[in-house]
């Protein structure tokens, strides 16, 4: 079990990001004066400021980590896009957010730019395996690695030609029926741990098994499964801190 430390910071604050725009997000900042590893977290459709973002990020400054979750739909004057077909804003978008946020860290002197690593879920574990690919990333620093939790990965399965520059590690629950395990076991050069018996939000602090409407659902029924399963839970934290703790 990781003991949860206390926390000397945890501010919303807004921070430079691409093409002029001004990104809102939360700081966890951990006792102590760095530098820090520091991990730049991504919201799923929801959007952020969720229970499970919080208890993400102060169960990591606890264990040493600076956590910025980056906001990327209110930074647009957006809401929740779990029901919205058309969205506005794709993970390809929302990975130059993660660049800007990463660039940003780079510049603070109790952040350690060698030590920093991209965390996302379901939306933005997407957002993760998009800005994992090769071809692009930040400017002056790059996360050393990467990890998604149930993201959508038909996209990138189905063009054949995905590939990555850094290693990235996929979170998924085996019985996930909102986005589908079996693309991205498919996706080559990425490490894939499955859940047995965890649906989406399996890591959520306390969530009750439950259906849910969604706008996109692989077989365009509008209904999902989410809700916490402890032992998927446990598990995935051991990962996330094994792995993080390792860059």
């Amino acid at each position: 079990m990781v003991s949860i430390a206390p926390l000397s910071a945890q501010e919303a604050i807004t921070l430079p990001g691409r093409d002029g725009l001004t990104l809102k997000a939360k700081l966890y900042r951990p006792a102590g004066s760095g530098p820090f590893p520091a991990i730049v977290a991504l919201h799923g459709c929801g959007g952020p400021w969720q229970p499970r973002d919080d208890d993400w990020g102060h169960r990591l400054a606890g264990a040493g980590f600076l956590v910025v979750f980056t906001d990327s739909f209110g930074s647009r004057g957006l809401g929740s896009q779990c029901r919205i077909k058309e969205r506005t804003i794709r993970p390809r978008q929302r990975a130059e957010d993660a660049f800007a946020t990463a660039e940003w860290l780079a510049t603070r002197s109790d952040v350690n730019s060698n030590r920093i690593g991209l965390l996302g879920w379901s939306n933005g574990g997407s957002t993760v395996l998009s800005a994992a690919r090769r071809g692009r990333g930040p400017k002056g620093v790059e996360f050393r690695q990467t990890v998604a939790f149930y993201p959508g990965c038909r996209v990138y399965a189905e063009a054949g030609n995905y590939r990555t520059r850094m290693p990235v590690t996929i979170l998924h629950g085996l019985a996930d029926n909102w986005t589908l395990a079996e693309p991205c076991k498919a996706l080559p050069g990425v490490r894939f741990v499955g859940f047995e018996g965890a649906y989406h939000d399996f890591d959520h602090p306390d969530l009750p098994l439950r259906q849910r409407k969604a706008a996109l659902t692989p077989e365009g029924g509008g209904t999902v499964t989410v809700g916490t399963h402890p032992e998927a839970r446990a598990g995935a934290i051991r990962e996330v801190m094994t792995i993080f703790g390792g860059m």
